[in-house]
């Protein structure tokens, strides 16, 4: 029997994560997860990435040696797991990372091995922007029949998590800020265009963004058939001092530019990410990350 003492290390962040989840017995059955999957899919696993908040993510090695990564989701109602795995095929290794095996019953992945993140570099922010940009083009394709939910989906999912996690957190940030967000979610709720729709990664941001050879390709996917502008709005949440050094509305202005899409749903989109994530990395304790977000939302909510 393999000693599995490695791969109990879950940091602090997942392990808040997955409680916050309703996923005690998840944490406590990962080594017998683990195994199972060494064995079903002839793959060693090694160390885990302790910075992972939203699965465990752990070195794997295949029986003929290639390097790769094992992903297990923390369960959660919905179907996080489906939508990653759906993404992933629809994306076939474009702008985002190769899926190489997958179990939905068990929300485990097998991706390629990738290498460092875009934060981890440290480039200066807008050539960040335009990596993660680029990166996100190359994902956006029309997937109808895919099953993935919706722009409209998700933002109604977002206008009842922040009417719900600001009650909870006891107003961590302004009413006037909440009001805004969910004024620019019904807003995009009611725009939806299926149309328009495409897939979309729905978390764009340094983090998510790995070196792939002389690229980035993004991990993570959420999976979502949505105005493109959406992963946009997600780097307008992103460096919340830095959006403020100057007019604020100049990024929405250049990714639009970018990109020849809105900008007043790029904007929009940015305000409700800003204010959910903001929420979501309070609960988790993820913090200043949580509290700069919300008073970056606070102050453009009297804009």
């Amino acid at each position: 029997m393999r000693d599995f003492a490695i791969v109990l290390r879950v940091s602090h962040l997942l392990e808040n994560k997955a409680r916050s989840a309703g996923a005690e017995q998840w944490l406590s059955q990962l080594p017998d997860l683990v195994a199972g999957l060494e064995v079903d899919w002839s793959i060693t696993v090694g160390a885990p990435f302790e910075d992972a908040t939203e699965a465990f993510v752990a070195e794997a090695v295949l029986a003929d040696g290639s390097l790769a990564v094992l992903k297990l989701l923390v369960p959660r109602s919905g179907a996080a797991a489906l939508n990653e795995i759906t993404a992933l095929r629809l994306a076939r290794g474009e702008g985002c990372v190769s899926l190489l095996r997958s179990d939905v019953e068990r929300g485990a992945l097998l991706l390629e091995r990738l290498g460092p993140s875009l934060f981890q570099l440290g480039l200066p922010i807008r050539q960040r922007h335009e990596i993660l940009v680029s990166a996100a083009q190359l994902i956006w394709r029309p997937a109808p029949g895919s099953g993935l939910p919706t722009g409209a989906d998700k933002g109604r999912s977002l206008i009842s998590f922040i009417a719900a996690k600001w009650e909870e957190l006891d107003h961590p940030c302004s009413v006037k800020a909440v009001a805004h967000a969910l004024a620019c979610a019904e807003g995009r709720v009611r725009l939806h265009d299926s149309e328009r729709a495409v897939l979309v990664h729905g978390d764009v941001h340094q983090w998510n963004a790995l070196q792939a050879g002389d690229g980035f390709k993004l991990v993570d996917p959420d999976g979502l058939l949505a105005e493109a502008e959406y992963d946009l709005g997600v780097i307008m949440r992103e460096d919340p001092d830095e959006l403020l050094s100057a007019d604020p509305q100049e990024r929405a202005r250049w990714l639009a530019a970018r990109t020849g899409l809105d900008e007043q749903a790029i904007w929009d989109w940015g305000v409700v990410e800003r204010v959910s994530t903001g929420l979501l990395c309070t609960e988790i304790d993820l913090q200043p990350v949580g509290r700069t977000m919300l008073a970056v939302a606070d102050r453009l909510a009297t804009k």
